[in-house]
C-alpha cells in the first residue's frame, strides 16, 4: 500500500480502527473518519504517525448523508491529493423485535449502512479517476444468517452486499468493489450487550472463538491490492466457519437500549 491513499469510515473504534492502523502499517496514507468520537479518531491518527509508514488525517463527518460523503472524499483529496481505496466500514445498529422498530430507528441504520456507502462509493470512484482503485464494504454474516432481533441491520447489510455486486458491475474495469462479511467480533459494543460475549459466541463458531478486529486486516489488504486484481463483486466471509453452522446464543437477555443513545 506504499504511496496509496485510503479512506476508512467509522475508524475511531472497533473494526474500523484496526483496519486504518493495518493499512498504515502496510504503508498507506489514511483518512480516519469519525462521526462523534473525535478523541478516538485522533488517537488512531497518533498510532498511525508512530508507525512512521504513512500519513494520517482525521475527518469528522456523518457519512449518512450525501453531503457528508462528499465532504469525506473532498477531505481525502485535500489531504493526500488522491484516493486509491475506500473502506465503507461505518455502521449503525438498532436491534430488537421488528415490530418495535420506529422511523427513527430505520433512518439511523439505513442512512449510515446504505446511503453512506452508496454516496461515498460514487464520490470515491469519481476521485479515483482513470487510475482506478478499490472499494471494500464491511458487511456482516447477518446478511446470510437470519438472527433474532436483527431485522433492520440484516436488511441494510443485505442491501450493502447487493450494492457491492451492482457497483462492481457499473464501475468495472476501473474500480473493483468487494465486501468482507465479519463473524461476531469482540469489541466494546458487543461486550456491553453481554460481558461474556466472547465466550458465549465462541461456543457456536467452528473455530471456537469470536473474531478479533485484527482478523480482518489481511483480508482487507488482499482485496485492496493487486493480489486480488481479477476479483470484483465478491463477498468474503471471514467468520471462522460460522455461516456453515449458523447457531446463536440465546439473545433474550440482551439490552439493546444503548443503541438509541449512541452518537
Amino acid at each position: 500500500m506504499s504511496g496509496r491513499a485510503a479512506v476508512v469510515t467509522g475508524a475511531s473504534k472497533g473494526i474500523g480502527r484496526q483496519l486504518a492502523i493495518g493499512l498504515a502499517s502496510a504503508g498507506a496514507d489514511v483518512v480516519v473518519n469519525y462521526k462523534t468520537d473525535q478523541a478516538g479518531a485522533e488517537e488512531v491518527c497518533r498510532r498511525i504517525r508512530e508507525l512512521d509508514r504513512g500519513r494520517a488525517h482525521a475527518v469528522g463527518v456523518d457519512v449518512g448523508s450525501s453531503q457528508g460523503a462528499r465532504a469525506l472524499t473532498d477531505g481525502a483529496k485535500d489531504a493526500f491529493g488522491r484516493l486509491d481505496l475506500l473502506v465503507n466500514n461505518a455502521g449503525r445498529t438498532r436491534f430488537g423485535p421488528a415490530g418495535d422498530m420506529t422511523d427513527e430507528d430505520f433512518d439511523d441504520v439505513v442512512n449510515t449502512n446504505l446511503r453512506g456507502a452508496f454516496f461515498a462509493s460514487v464520490f470515491a470512484a469519481e476521485l479515483m479517476g482513470e487510475a482506478g482503485g478499490s472499494i471494500v464494504n464491511i458487511s456482516s454474516c447477518a446478511a446470510s444468517l437470519m438472527i433474532e432481533h436483527h431485522s433492520l441491520y440484516t436488511m441494510s447489510k443485505g442491501g450493502l452486499e447487493a450494492l457491492t455486486r451492482q457497483l462492481a458491475f457499473e464501475f468495472a474495469p476501473r474500480v473493483r468493489v468487494n465486501a468482507i462479511a465479519p463473524a461476531p467480533t469482540s469489541n466494546a459494543r458487543n461486550l456491553q450487550y453481554d460481558p461474556e460475549y466472547d465466550t458465549n459466541w465462541g461456543r457456536v463458531i467452528p473455530m471456537e472463538r469470536v473474531a478479533q478486529p485484527e482478523d480482518f486486516v489481511a483480508p482487507l489488504l488482499f482485496l485492496a491490492t493487486d493480489a486480488s486484481a481479477f476479483l470484483t463483486g465478491e463477498v468474503l466471509h471471514v467468520d471462522g466457519g460460522w455461516t456453515l453452522k449458523g447457531h446463536t446464543p440465546a439473545l433474550d437477555s440482551y439490552d439493546y437500549s444503548a443503541d438509541r443513545s449512541r452518537g
